[in-house]
């Protein structure tokens, strides 16, 4: 019997054992398939396998405020190829993996909810942040009919990493567009320090009073920073 590939060893425990046994590297080392000769002074487990030790070197990249398997949507091509071992082909086979799973995430909400409280809305907005890893700022728009159901979600503006800008005119113009009643405006703060600044405090006013004049009611406006959110109405600013 002829000897298997040492870069098998992943794949054989998950058709012995099945994917949830994997760790995330060897989940990754799957998709590697190969990787470079590890020194001799490597641990065993990266001579028997190569890939594993090239997902173990994915994984350990820096990326900001995610590590691991969080932060790989946030690692461009350019940064992956960084790696030896890594080309062309496996650098895109990565990003479109993190892709697909961002997406996989958004396509699973089958109904369009309504949102009894500030962190069910920050929870569903969250993958909508992360498309980039999260390293700018984007503002959302939630549109919700007379029983506080959604009825359109909208990316207004994506920013930088510090700022990103709020058109009181598209805000509206969207609203009407889709007959909404309320609205919930959201922003992300990629430092995930989910203090309020004077313009989130000022936008926030400004909107509520244009609201009140054209019968919209914005019932929040909540930033988001990681798993932490700060939330206008909650703090009684609002």
């Amino acid at each position: 019997m002829g000897k298997k590939r040492s870069d098998d060893l992943p794949y054989e425990k998950f058709l012995q054992k099945g994917a949830e046994s994997l760790t995330d590297a060897e989940l990754l080392a799957i998709l590697l398939r190969t990787g470079p000769v590890p020194g001799p002074d490597a641990p065993k487990a990266h001579l028997d396998c190569p890939a594993l030790a090239l997902a173990e070197q994915v994984l350990a990249l820096p990326r900001g405020a995610k590590n691991g398997l969080a932060g790989l949507p946030s690692l461009s091509p350019a940064q992956l190829k960084r790696i030896r071992g890594i080309g062309e082909v496996k650098a895109v086979r990565l990003c479109c993996v993190a892709e697909l799973a961002r997406r996989l995430s958004l396509s699973c909400r089958t109904q369009m909810p309504a949102f009894p409280d500030p962190a069910s809305a920050a929870a569903y907005c969250r993958p909508l942040f992360e498309g980039d890893g999260g390293g700018v700022e984007r503002v959302i728009l939630l549109l919700l009919d007379a029983k506080g159901r959604l009825i359109h979600e909208r990316v207004l503006s994506i920013g930088t990493v510090n700022s990103a800008p709020v058109s009181p005119r598209e805000v509206f113009l969207q609203a009407l567009k889709y007959q909404a009643v309320h609205f919930i405006l959201l922003h992300n703060h990629p430092s995930q320090d989910v203090s309020p600044s004077r313009e989130d405090a000022e936008i926030t006013e400004r909107l509520a009073g244009l609201g009140n004049l054209m019968q919209l009611t914005l019932l929040d406006h909540i930033i988001v920073g990681g798993t932490n959110y700060f939330s206008f109405r909650e703090a009684g600013l609002l």
